[in-house]
């Protein structure tokens, strides 16, 4: 559990924003969520979007680690199915539980963010280990533009878990390999 306030109650923005959807995003609900008395919220976050900020750039942040976490603990994959496992299991941990609820507040923020241009600044892809994991095994392959192809591969890969969020899904290793290969091709 954070330890820091500002980031306990980005937390429960984020779990009220996944639950609630973004109608549901207010100070009372995330007072509620982090268990604090009424009114701790606004004092730390005076309007809406000051609140939707602090949301998304934790949301970033948490994001960020994850990827970085992924790409620093594994090496450049030898083979496709190696990637392919790699990628299947991102996707699957983000379907499921806390990645689940995490999902579900990053394409609510997206959205979002078509009408407030200081959360897109914010959400704007970054560099991190994982996605360097993903460039390094495209360009070892001998493919020219590694970085786009990675920019076309991990967009398909969003877009796949996208998909499987909104309709309850699961994305199959099958349907991962399917994009890895295009990617290759």
């Amino acid at each position: 559990m954070p330890t820091d306030r500002r980031t306990l109650l980005a937390d429960a923005a984020i779990a009220v924003l996944a639950e609630s959807g973004i109608r549901g995003l207010t100070h009372r609900a995330v007072d509620r969520e982090a268990q604090l008395t009424p009114g701790t919220t606004s004092a730390y976050y005076r309007t809406r979007q000051a609140l939707l900020t602090a949301l998304v750039r934790r949301l970033v942040a948490l994001d960020q680690a994850e990827l970085q976490g992924i790409g620093e603990r594994t090496p450049v994959p030898r083979h496709a199915e190696e990637l392919v496992a790699g990628i299947a299991g991102l996707v699957e941990r983000r379907l499921m539980g806390e990645g689940r609820r995490r999902s579900l507040a990053r394409y609510a923020c997206a959205l979002e963010s078509v009408r407030h241009p200081e959360l897109r600044e914010i959400l704007v892809a970054r560099e991190n280990a994982g996605r360097q994991v993903v460039q390094d095994f495209l360009a070892a392959q001998g493919l020219p533009d590694s970085e786009s192809r990675t920019v076309t591969l991990l967009t398909c890969v969003d877009g796949l878990l996208f998909d499987r969020l909104v309709s309850g899904g699961s994305v199959s290793e099958r349907e991962v390999r399917g994009l890895v290969m295009t990617a290759l091709r």
